[in-house]
């Protein structure tokens, strides 16, 4: 068996209590909410120590080009990147993830962690992991459970067993206990024998697989199916859409942790937050005197216990007197809500999908493999939109069949295709593409590509593409 751990990064998840900041389009993993880095960034250089291998990431196709942006930005190269057809819990993409191992490692020692938790002691944390390898090597599975220091309603917790250890070395789990009442809450915390389950996981791939097929065995079987069909796509593993289609949606918790008779907690006294509403935002940014957090240019007047944060800095945001708020503006949506009712923004987001508003799910800033774009302003028959290229990205050979196109290049240079005609667009440069034109544009050069662009014609969506070539590989 490897003596380097391998790390697996779940990060699929939707993020919807931290609306309108985190949404299905870009949800809160790849988000700058505690700092300059995203919290993805954060657990990848994490789990980036000499004791560990390279990461395996488990993410979906629409976040692929994310990842490896957001990865080559701390310099992290990854093992490799699996894309889930369809999300379907943590079940299926753990038991994938262990069978992807097995095929390239043999036996090896995984840690599961999700992409989007806050642990601010990164070397807290590897010490406990280390205290808890020789367990996992022994065939243990692993889970690791926080030390509380409130009486949480908003987590799952682990009791531990009679003769329980929080020293320095897994201790004996008696039971899950579901997201409690208040009042358990505050038992369990008085009790001494509740950790909070932080749904982060070691063991080796051997008893993992073990478990599944002893638990899970269909689910182990379809899983096995979706990863021997798996595609390799740009460096990308694809698995099997057919099979994995089958997949229940499932936690691992449900399948597996809760039947399994070899598992073991591995308590952690440092600090953790799954930054699960924005009450955990208010809470890990650390309020002042008063309780008030403020983030961009957001001003508090003779407010308590209250969270403004402004992300555009073409808005400022203030607050007066106000007590126990919640204040989030984004360009497009904004959030105010009584900090006990964090939990329910979720509801929110279902309301407004409900209602077919695109906010619900999508942020303004539309992240492709090359790049983005936003929308400045719409009307009728004419759209502005700014677009920035990477340095070495292209956009697609493509011909719209509904309108015509203007760029203005206003930083760096542009390659361009028009039909036959091949350009370079300067700083301060325009050029036309006609309605029914087949146009590509590029970035050759060394700095980030920025330019307008304003679309003319009888519809504007998105789904006006003709795709002829493309160098990532979308139909």
């Amino acid at each position: 068996m490897s003596t380097l751990i391998h790390p697996v990064v779940l990060c699929g998840g939707s993020g919807t209590r931290l609306w309108p900041l985190s949404r299905k389009s870009y949800p809160k993993q790849f988000a700058r909410i505690l700092g300059d880095e995203s919290l993805f960034q954060a657990s990848a250089k994490r789990l980036s120590d000499t004791m560990f291998a390279p990461p395996v990431v488990i993410t979906g196709a629409d976040f692929r080009f994310i990842v490896t942006e957001q990865l080559a930005a701390v310099e992290i190269a990854p093992a490799s990147i699996m894309i889930e057809p369809q999300a379907r819990n943590t079940a299926p993409a753990i038991c994938a993830a262990a069978l992807k191992l097995q095929q390239d490692m043999g036996d090896a020692v995984m840690l599961v962690a999700p992409s989007d938790h806050v642990i601010p002691d990164d070397v807290a944390f590897r010490k406990a992991v280390a205290d808890a390898l020789p367990a996992a090597q022994d065939g243990r599975l692993i889970t690791f459970g926080i030390r509380p220091d409130r009486a949480a309603t908003g987590y799952g917790w682990l009791e531990l067993g009679p003769e329980f250890d929080t020293g320095q070395t897994p201790t004996a789990l008696q039971r899950f206990v579901e997201k409690p009442e208040a009042d358990v809450a505050q038992a369990m915390l008085e009790g001494g024998r509740h950790l909070w389950n932080a749904g982060i996981f070691l063991f080796s791939v051997s008893a993992i697989l073990r478990a599944f097929a002893r638990f899970q065995p269909e689910m182990l079987a379809t899983a096995q199916a979706a990863v021997e069909g798996a595609e390799q796509d740009l460096g990308f593993t694809r698995l099997a859409a057919a099979p994995w289609a089958n997949l229940p949606d499932i936690s691992i918790d449900y399948a597996v942790m809760e039947k399994a008779d070899n598992l073991s907690v591995m308590p952690y006294n440092g600090a953790w937050s799954d930054l699960g509403g924005w009450e955990a935002v208010w809470r890990e940014a650390g309020p002042d005197a008063q309780g008030v957090v403020t983030h961009g240019p957001a001003h508090a007047l003779e407010c308590e216990n209250t969270l403004l944060r402004a992300e555009s800095d073409a808005q400022q945001l203030v607050g007066i007197g106000l007590h126990d708020i919640i204040a989030v503006a984004m360009p497009d949506a904004v959030l105010i809500a009584h900090k006990d009712r964090a939990q329910d923004v979720k509801l929110a987001v279902v309301a407004l999908k409900a209602k077919g508003i695109s906010q619900a799910e999508t942020l303004p800033r539309d992240y492709r493999p090359w790049g983005w774009y936003e929308s400045l302003v719409m009307g009728s028959r004419f759209q502005v939109k700014r677009i920035v290229v990477h340095p070495g990205a292209a956009l697609s050979l493509q011909s719209h069949h509904h309108r015509a196109e203007h760029w203005i290049v206003v930083e760096g240079t542009a390659k361009v295709t028009v039909d036959e005609s091949v350009t370079l667009v300067t700083e301060n440069q325009s050029v036309y593409i006609p309605l029914g034109a087949v146009h590509r544009m590029e970035n050759p050069g060394k700095v980030p590509l920025t330019l307008i662009e304003v679309q003319t014609g009888s519809y504007l969506g998105e789904d006006d593409i003709i795709r002829y070539e493309d160098v990532y590989a979308r139909s």
